[in-house]
Formats: structure tokens, sequence, C-alpha cells
């Protein structure tokens, strides 16, 4: 599809930013997805939601790409043709359609994953809670934009002559967009310290627990993007609409990006384990024997029930006993039958069970080998 405006200035910076925001979340979804179907074998919600929010993503970005190509980013002199102003507006109105429930789903995604690591009732509370707003607010601004004008189509419709119609104040919109992004900062600093009060009290050096805090807080970086849209949000009201809005197009689509990028980032340590098994194992013939999908951080149940743990399986001592480590998983898993837990750290100290997150409870038994 050629392009109806030059892509320079603000176009092509919007053109740019999407291919870009785009690629990394298409790669690190894809790598999620790959370590959840095939490394571990333990596909949850989260993992949904979060290939939801790339649909929704994807299509926001194709929005983007057909506005840019029209002259989203332009000032209004420098159209020429009623139609391509008329089609920037609407691939604009669209993008902002897409982003509301883009940005959403990958919160409740991030959300949900924490869920699964919780074990005070206080955190699933406001957990719980966090889900709920997000789901709310984004609805609100949803809607206000649905129905900003009447007929919708006003929206992109308002500089023709013949069509008629009415929006809602711009200054309306623009205290919309205010508290729109105000609860969604709460909402992703929420889910940015929480994992710090899940690892406080862990058994681990405070150099292991700054580095797990970190991974499970890197979903809601996207929330610098949205305080850096902050002061852009009174160009809602600008009467050059395009032009001075682009910086909210921009960081919008940084927002949504960073989001499934950075909480997909945190699912791919079984992913580095396995590719260096698989070049530890090159050349010894170890592929015909298959995989062991338990040895991942990633924990699954076997048929049992039971939860094997990073080092479970059989393993046979010098002694000449069987050793054979197994997890029994928390009872909400039972019921849930959500096995894609991840356990924080891979070698829980039994006499600790109460100081970890994984919530699980480890035995060691070991049986001796018959002799002939």
């Amino acid at each position: 599809m050629g392009s109806k405006m030059p892509l320079v200035g603000p176009s092509l910076a919007i053109f740019i930013v999407s291919i870009v925001m785009m690629v990394l979340s298409i790669v690190a979804v894809s790598l999620r997805t790959f370590v959840r179907l095939y490394i571990v074998r333990a596909f949850g919600w989260d993992d949904a939601l979060m290939l939801a929010a790339l649909a929704l993503f994807v299509i926001l970005n194709a929005c983007s790409f057909i506005g840019a190509m029209n002259g989203a980013g332009r000032t209004s002199a420098a159209f020429k043709n009623h139609e391509v102003y008329r089609t920037a507006l609407l691939y604009w109105w669209l993008c902002q359609i897409f982003y509301t429930w883009a940005s959403a789903l990958a919160k409740v995604s991030i959300a949900v994953a924490l869920l699964r690591l919780t074990v005070k009732r206080i955190h699933r509370i406001i957990i719980w809670g966090t889900i709920g707003l997000t789901l709310a607010v984004s609805f609100m601004f949803w809607l206000v934009l649905l129905l900003d004008c009447h007929p919708i189509s006003y929206f992109w419709d308002y500089a023709d002559p013949s069509k008629s119609g009415s929006c809602m104040s711009a200054n309306n919109l623009v205290k919309v967009a205010y508290v729109y992004s105000c609860l969604t900062i709460i909402c992703d600093l929420t889910l940015g310290l929480l994992p710090i009060f899940l690892v406080w009290k862990l058994q681990m050096n405070y150099r292991t627990k700054i580095a797990v805090g970190g991974i499970l807080s890197m979903g809601a970086i996207a929330s610098v993007a949205v305080i850096i849209r902050i002061p852009f949000l009174h160009f809602y009201a600008d009467t050059n609409f395009l032009h001075s809005t682009y910086q909210i197009a921009i960081w919008s689509v940084v927002e949504t990006g960073l989001g499934i990028t950075a909480s997909s980032l945190f699912t791919l340590r079984p992913l580095f384990r396995w590719l260096l098994d698989e070049k530890l194992s090159y050349g010894r013939n170890t592929r015909s024997q298959g995989r062991d999908y338990n040895k991942y951080a990633l924990s699954s149940f076997n048929n049992d029930g039971l939860r094997v743990g990073n080092n479970s399986g059989n393993r046979s001592c010098n002694d000449g006993k069987v050793v054979n480590q197994v997890t029994i998983p928390p009872l909400r898993d039972f019921m849930t039958g959500n096995s894609s837990e991840e356990a924080l750290y891979p070698e829980p100290n039994p006499i600790t069970s109460g100081n970890y997150v994984t919530v699980s409870r480890t035995f060691v038994q070991t049986i001796s080998e018959r002799t002939k």
C-alpha cells in the first residue's frame, strides 16, 4: 500500500516506533509461548491473555501504519485532500480503541501471573482489586472514545461541511484522559511493587531477592511511558489535532509494547537452561532418550497429580539407593487445574517451607535397590 502523504517528521516517527515495538512484542511473546508449550508444557491463563493482548497490539500497529501513511502527525495545513484527512482521523480513532484493550489485557496477564505466586490473602485481594480497577477504567475510557461523537463517524467526518453531528467537549475529554492515565499508573505501580513484598521474606540473600523482585516487576515498566505521556494529554483539545497528539500516539504504542515485551521476558529462564542443555548434550547422542520437561524452572504435574521439582526424578546414588524427589502442589492447583506456576528459586529448603512463594512441600524419598 503506497503512502498517500510523505512519511516525514512526526509521521515517520510514529511509523518507526510502531514497527520496532511490534517486532519486539512478537518476538518476546513467541519465545514465551515456545517456553510454555514446548519446554515446560504448562500453558496458563496469563499466557492466553498475553496472546490476546499481542493480537490487539498488532491490529493497533496496523492502524498506526495506515494512519501515518495518510498524514497522522502532520499539520492541518499539510492536507490538500479531504479524503486523506478523513482517513488519518479514522485510523487515529481506531488506534485509541485498540490501544485501550491491548494495554488492559497485558496488565491483567501480569496480574494473573503474580496471582499464582501469592500465599497471603491480602496480596490476592490487592491483585484482584488491581484487575478489577484495570478493567473498569479501561472500559470507561473505551466507552468515552466510542461515544465521543454522535454519530460515531462524526469524529472523522467533522471537517466535511456536508456532515452533521456533535462531539463531547474537548476539555471534558482531556479530564477523562487525565483520570485514565493516573489510575493506569496506580495499577502499574501496584503490579511493580507487589513482587518486592512477595520475595521479601524468602530464604535467599539480598542480591538474589533484588534480582527476583526486579524480574517479576519488569511488567510494570510500561508505567514509565504513561508518566511521560501525561504532559501531552492537554493536546486532545488542540484544534490542530493530528499534529498536536502525535506524542500521545507514540507513547501509547510504547506503553503497550513495553508491557507486553517486559512481562514476557521474566518467563524465559527455562529457555536459557534448555539452550544450555542442548549445547552440553550436542554430540552425546542424548536427544534420542527424550527431554526431561520436569527439570526446568516452570514445574508441571505428573499423572498422579504430584509436581516434580527442578531436580526431580529418580537418581541413583553411590550407596545403591534410588532418590526420588517429588513436590506436592498447593490445593488450589488441584482445584483449578493450573499447572504453570513458576518456582522463584529451584532448590527450596524443606526446613523453611513456610518462607517461599512456591507454596509446596518437597519430600526426598530413598528406596534401596534390590540386589540379585
